[in-house]
């Protein structure tokens, strides 16, 4: 039955301008820190982004392209630490910027989503925002060593985003750009797959992963780059570091192997895939168990609400790098993100997972990158920080998952998408 006037929440009203100025007073001061940041060198810069870029400018600008060789990064993001080498900015700078642009998105994307998910309370969506472009990994991870970590994952919660809105097209195509850039995007893949098993995405949609992908390289093609390099570029990534764990927040600092670690990391890469499989073929089970006179599949597949879709996110982006090996301290910065989001959609009982998941990831930063307070800071300890936040993470999820099944979108407006004809109306409970 639809919301009844009694039944449905009441909106709080919000001043548009008192909105606004604060959330200009909020992304001007996130801007500062970041600024305040800026003079800062990174190892990484001037081991790899510096002799990048010296590169490029050195040998023609985008002419450089045509043997991408000089970086083991994919060339999406080359594209653009060469469109660099002709703006009047300073290097160091301008490449810290692009990531800082893409923070902004990040928020953006936060900002929207949440404003879907708790529509009547307004603050929410903002403070979700807000919550997001201060976080110490966000902040550090442009502001002081400029990676560009948030160019992915702006285009991985982008792609969440459309996937509440019910549009995989969309959807699958930020899956795709994201993967271009960084192939930890690859982590949120098993919540694709759940959401295509069960029917909420058509099976075709998957096509604009790979589509986006192979289009993001047809610059540097036809700029004479060689096409077998781009198509294997990770793979040659994944071969890079033999250590189990590279100060990331994982199950391998739970573990010793002396001398050689290839049959170590061999066996976790085939126990990580098969407790992900199984997870993922519990989550289908539970979503398709559909009642009489309800759909098992497709858009409006029982119990698949636009939170319960959010969690699921936020599960794969935690247990994936949890349970690989030669995970580095930064593959958690997605979950920094959607851990936020799950909190935020079910604050009672999540509120505290992401600061368990920054006190993790953030603490494995400065393991990496302070030598003051790397003697006091304990790897494992930061790995336990993480198990929690992941079995708080799962256990909430998994008691979502066997909560009342109904046919709920959530309580997205109108004008943010519409129902499938013949879909049920959706349900008036909170999604929240």
């Amino acid at each position: 039955m639809p919301d009844t006037a009694a039944e449905a929440p009441r909106r709080r009203t919000v001043d548009p301008t008192v909105l606004a100025l604060t959330a200009y007073t909020a992304v001007m001061t996130a801007l500062a820190a970041r600024a305040f940041l800026m003079p800062g060198e990174s190892l990484d810069y001037l081991t790899f982004l510096d002799p990048w870029y010296r590169h490029i400018a050195s040998h023609g600008g985008f002419h450089a392209l045509a043997d991408p060789g000089f970086s083991d990064y994919n060339v999406p993001y080359l594209y653009l630490l060469t469109a660099l080498t002709y703006l009047p900015l300073p290097e160091l700078a301008g490449i810290k910027w692009i990531s800082i642009l893409f923070d902004l998105a990040l928020a953006y994307y936060t900002f929207r989503i949440v404003s879907r998910l708790r529509p009547a309370q307004p603050w929410a969506a903002f403070g979700a925002a807000t919550v997001v472009l201060f976080l110490p990994t966000v902040v550090t991870n442009s502001g002081w060593w400029g990676q560009c970590d948030a160019l992915y994952a702006a285009f991985l919660v982008g792609g969440i985003h459309y996937v509440l809105r019910h549009r995989p097209w969309w959807a699958c195509t930020f899956f795709g750009v994201a993967l271009a850039f960084k192939f930890q995007a690859a982590f949120l893949f098993p919540f694709l797959l759940v959401l295509v098993l069960v029917g909420r995405m058509p099976w075709r949609s998957l096509l604009a992963v790979p589509a986006a992908y192979l289009l993001l390289d047809v610059p540097a093609l036809v700029l004479g780059a060689d096409p077998w390099r781009l198509l294997t570029v990770y793979a040659r990534q994944t071969g890079t570091y033999r250590l189990l764990s590279v100060n990331a927040p994982s199950v391998y600092e739970f573990v010793s192997a002396p001398g050689d670690t290839n049959l170590v990391r061999g066996v976790g890469v085939l126990v990580a895939g098969t407790l992900v499989s199984l997870l993922t073929a519990l989550t289908v089970w539970s979503l398709r168990r559909g009642r009489r006179g309800l759909p098992v599949s497709g858009p409006a597949v029982p119990g698949l609400t636009d939170t319960r879709v959010v969690l699921l996110a936020a599960c794969s982006s935690i247990v994936v790098p949890f349970l690989l090996p030669s995970m580095h301290e930064r593959y958690f910065y997605v979950a920094d993100v959607l851990t936020v989001l799950a909190a935020f959609a079910l604050p009672r009982q999540l509120w505290y997972v992401p600061v368990l998941v920054q006190l993790a990831s953030f603490g494995s930063y400065l393991k990496c990158n302070s030598a003051e307070l790397a003697p006091y800071l304990s790897m494992p300890a930061h790995s336990a920080l993480m198990l929690l936040a992941l079995s708080a993470m799962v256990r909430t999820t998994a008691h979502e998952l066997r909560g009342p099944r109904t046919a709920s979108y959530g309580h997205a407006p109108a004008a943010e998408g519409t129902l499938p004809p013949g879909s049920p109306a959706p349900s008036a409970s909170s999604a929240t």
